[in-house]
């Protein structure tokens, strides 16, 4: 009767102290490495799997700490924007201290904002005019930010240099109250030259968190 491979496997798991009665079968054992093809002893391949596993291990630890690095150097960003909206004391002023913070903190070429439905001590500032009512149902129809290439949107108007955004993300404003099916009172805008910058289809959980607090400092220019 033939023996399978799976038999002679079955038996070896079953029976660990084989090789010790055999362990002269050790030393003839003859497998192929990964690395060449070339035939090497069963101790020797011990050795190259357990080199792999540790080259492995040390190619994960060097990501998660580069992630640790990466994620250490974002939060120390938004610590140092959300300190200068908070020691900034005027209202007015604010929407332009967002922008212009964000611009320099996380290295975007262009920061746009506007906001609407504003208290009216407020309503005659830069930022709460230069907008059209179809780019308030624009930003309402938003719930999550979007990023892509710049096909005309009107909130590319909004930046210094329109005619260098070639990618931008849009990032809607609500209040915190609101949840995200909920009318905005503002539309945040990142625009680039690059077009691979802000893609289709990238994550956006971050820039939603721009949103949140963005939207929370604002907050202060609506009605109460």
């Amino acid at each position: 009767m033939k023996i399978t491979e799976q038999e002679i496997a079955d038996y070896l798991a079953a029976t660990p102290d084989f090789f010790d009665r055999h362990a002269e079968l050790l030393a003839t054992i003859q497998l192929v490495s990964p690395h060449g093809k070339r035939a090497v002893s069963l101790q020797e391949r011990q050795i190259e799997l357990q080199r792999d596993k540790t080259r492995a291990l040390e190619l994960k630890a060097a990501e998660m700490v580069r992630f640790a690095q990466e994620n250490e150097a974002i939060q120390q960003k938004l610590m140092r924007w959300m300190r200068a909206l908070l020691m900034q004391p005027s209202a007015r002023e604010l929407p332009a201290t967002l922008a212009r913070e964000l611009q320099q903190q996380f290295a975007v070429p262009q920061v746009g904002l506007k906001v609407w439905n504003v208290a009216p001590d407020y309503a005659d500032i830069a930022h709460a005019q230069g907008y059209t009512p179809d780019a308030v149902v624009f930003a309402n129809s938003l719930t999550l930010p979007y990023c892509g290439i710049n096909s005309g949107f009107e909130a590319a108007q909004w930046v210094a240099d329109p005619l260098a955004v070639q990618s931008l993300a849009l990032i809607p404003l609500r209040p915190l109250t609101a949840d995200a099916k909920a009318g905005t009172f503002g539309l945040l805008v990142f625009g680039s030259p690059d077009s691979q910058r802000f893609q289709a289809g990238m994550g956006t959980e971050f820039l939603a968190r721009i949103g949140e607090l963005s939207s929370a400092a604002l907050g202060r220019l609506l009605p109460h």
